[in-house]
């Protein structure tokens, strides 16, 4: 005789557990993972230019977070900071929420004493806990709200990706005095995709006349990255520096720049 057991599921309530667990992992580790990164001069246009008056400075909600400035003692040395993006955009004992839209406002700021162009690439990504890079994970689901597009900033569509946005402030920035000498707003907001929660798989497994489904959070204890990276060449022969520096043909006319 054939005696018919029942196929087992994994009840509600387990599912809805690891699920929470999942979500706690993920929460924790997002915001800290953030970085603010700065780079600010190619070194193959360096020899045909005086660097010394040279600086730039990444504005994160008006604070300068970073920045890198050549030294006034012209003896070769930086003043620099990398700092840390996203570092207060929760209060005290908040807890990230998925699909909450929370202030990021990013712009750069000419810190050093001469006229310049500037360029902002930005990363977004995933890493595992330990900080590897998860590249199957979709950076589109880290949303940087960018602004001021056509107006002020352009986009470089050639250069872009999922990952990677390459922007560029289309006037000349000014030394202070001179101008003006802070960009306007390139993002204003972030938000964390709510869509993370609903990337799951399952193992299905057949043992004993009993079927055991495991669902799998894809995004289970990940953390989101972002990097600003800003570089700045000189208002002097600036077709040429872009071209050196950025390998990118532009035109400049009348203190604006504009792509090829």
């Amino acid at each position: 005789m054939r005696i018919w057991r029942p196929k087992k599921l994994l009840p509600p309530a387990a599912t809805a557990v690891m699920f929470v667990a999942a979500m706690a992992l993920l929460l924790f580790g997002s915001v800290e993972g953030t970085r603010a990164a700065l780079t600010y001069y190619s070194e193959t246009y360096a020899s045909r230019v005086q660097m010394y008056d040279i600086g730039v400075s990444l504005l994160e909600n008006g604070e300068r977070v970073s920045w890198r400035d050549y030294n006034s003692s012209a003896d070769g040395t930086w003043d620099e900071n990398t700092g840390v993006l996203l570092a207060h955009m929760l209060e005290e004992g908040e807890s990230l929420k998925l699909g909450k839209t929370y202030p990021e406002q990013l712009s750069v700021a000419n810190s050093g004493t001469i006229n310049q162009y500037v360029r902002v690439t930005i990363y977004k990504y995933w890493t595992d806990a330990e900080g590897t890079k998860l590249p199957n994970l979709s950076p589109e689901l880290i949303r940087l709200n960018l602004v001021n597009l056509d107006t002020d900033w352009i986009l470089d569509e050639e250069a872009s990706t999922p990952e990677r946005t390459v922007l560029y402030y289309n006037k000349l920035l000014y030394a202070e005095g001179e101008g003006v000498s802070e960009t306007p707003l390139f993002a204003d907001a972030i938000t964390v995709d709510a869509m993370v929660a609903t990337k799951v798989h399952q193992k299905v497994e057949e043992s004993g006349g009993y079927t055991t489904i495991t669902t799998t959070y894809d995004y289970d204890g990940t953390q989101f990255r972002i990097e600003a990276k800003v570089d700045a060449v000189q208002e002097h022969n600036a077709k040429d520096a872009v071209l050196s520096a950025w390998g990118k043909n532009v035109t400049v006319s009348n203190n604006m720049l504009s792509l090829d």
